[in-house]
């Protein structure tokens, strides 16, 4: 029997895997693998800061804690979910670009604040000598204003300063936190 759906591959949309980066933690590895599967199930071309957020959120419960709590979460994910279903189909048409953070151009098949958010994450756990984790990346993702993830931050009623500050008050984290760009 054939599926309704075709399968689609990472590679036909471009979207290269990262899995195997030494700077990233294990878990890091399966949120950008599974941010990777719904940009592909979603159609889009690239990954973007939503769809790193929506699997953070999903994977790391020590970032989803630094979000809030009970309905505040429910309605971010709830906001994450129907970004699938129309609420960013008007992305789908154009690149996330700020332009605050630097190109990263190595890092094929994210967008380019995506990636920029990549190696802030990995120079973030560097400065504390370790691979990158996620709340390094959320601390990355909430920086930007521009950030998609920060607009779903935003409407889910989530203000993306106390989430980065609450990163930059976590033990251990403060010395590398980088400044937000808001």
């Amino acid at each position: 029997m054939q599926p309704l759906i075709p399968r689609q591959s990472a590679h036909e949309y471009g979207i290269q895997r990262v899995d195997n980066d030494a700077r990233l933690s294990d878990e890091l590895a399966s949120v950008v693998g599974g941010a990777r599967r719904r940009a592909v199930r979603d159609g889009d071309r690239q990954i973007d800061t939503a769809h790193l957020l929506h699997s953070l959120l999903e994977s790391d419960p020590e970032a989803r804690s630094v979000c809030g709590e009970g309905p505040q979460i429910a309605r971010l994910l709830g906001y994450l979910v129907q970004r699938s279903i129309g609420y960013g189909l008007r992305w789908q048409s154009g690149v996330e670009d700020s332009g605050a953070v630097p190109v990263v151009t190595e890092t094929a098949g994210f967008s380019p604040l995506a990636a920029g958010c990549m190696e802030f994450a990995c120079e973030r756990a560097a400065g504390r000598g370790g691979p990158a984790r996620g709340t390094d990346l959320l601390a990355a993702i909430v920086a930007d204003p521009q950030a998609r993830a920060v607009e779903v931050l935003e409407r889910a009623g989530i203000d993306p300063r106390e989430v980065f500050a609450r990163l930059a008050d976590r033990p251990g984290l403060t010395e590398e936190c980088g400044e937000a760009t808001f």
